[in-house]
């Protein structure tokens, strides 16, 4: 699933193909991707005629500045974005294409079909599901130790699970968590009530830290992933735990370990991450 940072490097490549472009239409091939309106008829026709002023990101969602409108997107497991001339052949995986006056396309593709796609009228996209439900990213003024701590501090649920929890801290996923677990050499099975002030000051600082990383090399590459251009991200040759089991750690030399946390695969270092 793209994370924070994949979703960060999408909106970076499609600020330089798509702004200041007008949607002159919309095709939409399978209508259950949009969510807001109900009906994807009424989806595209609000949304004809508005120009993409920006594009912005909160946690993993995508949010394209229109005039009148924000639409809400969330790729989930494989959603991608692709800008394409409209004479190229339609992969049968686009889902909904957005058709721009320049004579180009851009087109969403997704092969399992989980996306979604919210229109709200400008200024309303915060007070509704889904981003009212989601807590601060590491890169939002709202991350802060006394926005946060007390939701870590105050749960019985373990860390891993508590981090994954888009409503406490938005954009960690699966890989990204194992990688600041490892960096701030806590063990993901430990309970968020029995971490202290400072491991939960390490914890916001790693998470920072390793998706500051990842956002500069374009992201991760696992399995399908690439961007709005078709590049692949890099920070996979980066990663010290998700992926990396049976392989050396890089403190203590002790190999890395694959578990399940609530059927998530799981890598730690036994040694450094102990219980």
């Amino acid at each position: 699933m793209p994370e924070l940072p994949e979703v960060e490097t999408v909106r970076k490549t499609l600020k330089e193909l798509v702004l200041n472009q007008k949607i002159v239409g919309v095709t939409v091939n399978w209508a259950k991707i949009i969510k807001e309106p109900d009906d994807h008829k009424v989806f595209s026709e609000l949304i004809k005629d508005e120009v993409i002023w920006d594009i912005s990101r909160k946690g993993k969602f995508l949010l394209f500045q229109l005039n009148n409108y924000t639409l809400v997107s969330h790729l989930r497991m494989e959603g991608k974005y692709g800008v394409f001339e409209k004479s190229e052949p339609v992969n049968k995986h686009v889902h909904v294409i957005f058709h721009l006056e320049d004579g180009k396309e851009l087109r969403y593709q997704d092969v399992r079909k989980f996306g979604t796609m919210h229109l709200f009228p400008k200024g309303k996209e915060l007070s509704v599901k889904p981003l009212n439900q989601i807590g601060p990213d590491p890169f939002e003024e709202e991350y802060t130790f006394a926005n946060i701590y007390n939701k870590i501090h105050r749960s019985e649920r373990v860390i891993k699970n508590i981090l994954l929890d888009q409503q406490i801290i938005a954009g960690l996923g699966n890989i990204y968590v194992d990688e600041t677990l490892y960096r701030a050499q806590i063990h993901p099975l430990r309970k968020g009530s029995s971490l202290t002030e400072s491991e939960v000051k390490s914890l916001m600082h790693h998470a920072k830290e390793t998706l500051s990383e990842a956002v500069i090399q374009g992201g991760t590459t696992i399995r399908s992933y690439v961007n709005s251009q078709g590049q692949i991200g890099m920070f996979q040759q980066q990663l010290f735990a998700y992926g990396q089991e049976n392989n050396p750690c890089n403190r203590c030399g002790s190999p890395i370990i694959k578990t399940k946390v609530s059927n998530r695969g799981t890598h730690l270092c036994p040694n450094c991450q102990s219980l």
